[in-house]
């Protein structure tokens, strides 16, 4: 089968693009829409942070706190859209790629309920299916969350 590049969607690209893109679905999906797009570089996305997530139940009640694992999740996951939305592929093939490695990661400021986080992902290189992507989390432009991640395409 023929390899063909994807054509450049148009923006912005919804949750029901996203369910095509990743295997992630409720309540473990972190990325509700994408908003920039350069093909093989770079990708924002957004996760509105909203008071009904069930993570919110116990971390912590009556103070509620995004975790801050859960931001890197949200920013592996917009990785994935970038290399998704990048990749030449068949449209039956959506590879499935795993987060392997996290490097550098720094959590500057708490995510609560009501906050729009902004997950910037840049591709730093892709080699022997494994991508390296530098990303920060922002809110109202202010850097929440950053980290350097490695995501592995699974094996057959």
């Amino acid at each position: 089968m023929t390899q063909t590049a994807a054509p450049l969607p148009t923006l912005p690209v919804d949750v029901r693009r996203i369910f095509e893109m990743l295997p992630h679905r409720y309540p473990f999906l972190l990325v509700d829409r994408v908003i920039a797009f350069e093909p093989g570089k770079r990708l924002t996305a957004i996760k509105n942070v909203t008071l009904n997530e069930p993570f919110f139940q116990g971390h912590f009640p009556g103070n509620p706190v995004m975790p801050g694992v859960l931001i890197l999740e949200a920013l592996a996951q917009a990785s994935g859209v970038l290399v998704q939305m990048s990749a030449p592929h068949s449209p039956e093939q959506n590879p499935l790629y795993y987060l392997v490695k996290i490097d550098k990661a720094r959590f500057n400021k708490i995510v609560r309920p009501g906050d729009q986080l902004h997950l910037e992902v840049v591709q730093k290189r892709m080699m022997l299916r494994m991508g390296q992507f530098v990303c920060q989390a922002k809110v109202d432009g202010e850097v929440v969350a950053s980290a350097e991640v490695l995501c592995a395409e699974r094996g057959a």
